[in-house]
């Protein structure tokens, strides 16, 4: 039997305040929780709402809310982003996860379905980013794979090549390169979502 596919949103819950503050630093802070606003339901729209796998909110605050009611939520509980994957990984049942954070604009199904398709034949896959991180990290998770996320310098141009390191010999395989919106720069590069957000009325989260 084909062990079922479980798909992890690492999200924090949009409100002013909290997170997003380079990007708040650069348009503002009502633009910055527009934009979370905006890109988490564009996500939950799509890649949440497919049956091929179960789709997961790894939350932050951990009591935040409320959520769609379709999905599962984890909390991220305390500590860097590794401690965070690591506890939400091990917390999932049996079979196969795919993780990816709620700011990246270019994320499309194919991407997810493509994550899970090469974790057939490999042990890991990631989706990098240009700055040297990455967008997307997918897992086997069989009972010997070992969690590559400690020793990790993250919010660097060294985290993937450090999670790289961390797993070893293990077979690995990439996705395309995407950027995840940070600050105002960013967000400029990416005229259409910049639009969306000025437009957007200042209202309660989609959430």
């Amino acid at each position: 039997m084909t062990p079922p596919r479980h798909l992890v949103i690492f999200a924090r819950f949009p409100m002013a305040g909290a997170g997003k503050r380079r990007l708040a630093a650069g348009i503002g802070a009502v633009h910055a929780v527009r934009f979370q606003r905006v890109r988490l339901a564009a996500l939950l729209g799509g890649v949440g709402r497919d049956q091929r796998w179960r789709t997961w909110i790894a939350a932050s605050p951990d009591c935040s809310g409320p959520w769609p009611s379709h999905l599962s939520v984890i909390p991220q509980g305390r500590g860097d982003l590794g401690q965070r994957m690591a506890r939400v990984v091990r917390s999932l049942p049996r079979g196969p996860a795919v993780i990816v954070g709620a700011d990246i604009p270019g994320i499309r199904i194919a991407d997810i379905a493509g994550a899970f398709a090469k974790l057939k034949g490999n042990d890991a896959v990631f989706g990098p980013a240009g700055d040297g991180g990455y967008w997307l990290v997918g897992l086997k998770r069989t009972p010997r794979q070992r969690l590559p996320f400690a020793h990790v310098r993250w919010s660097s141009e060294h985290a993937l090549d450090d999670t790289l390191r961390e797993l070893g010999p293990a077979r690995m395989a990439r996705l395309r390169t995407l950027e995840d919106i940070d600050d105002a720069a960013a967000l400029a590069r990416h005229p259409g979502w910049a639009r969306r957000i000025s437009a957007l009325p200042c209202r309660r989260p989609p959430c």
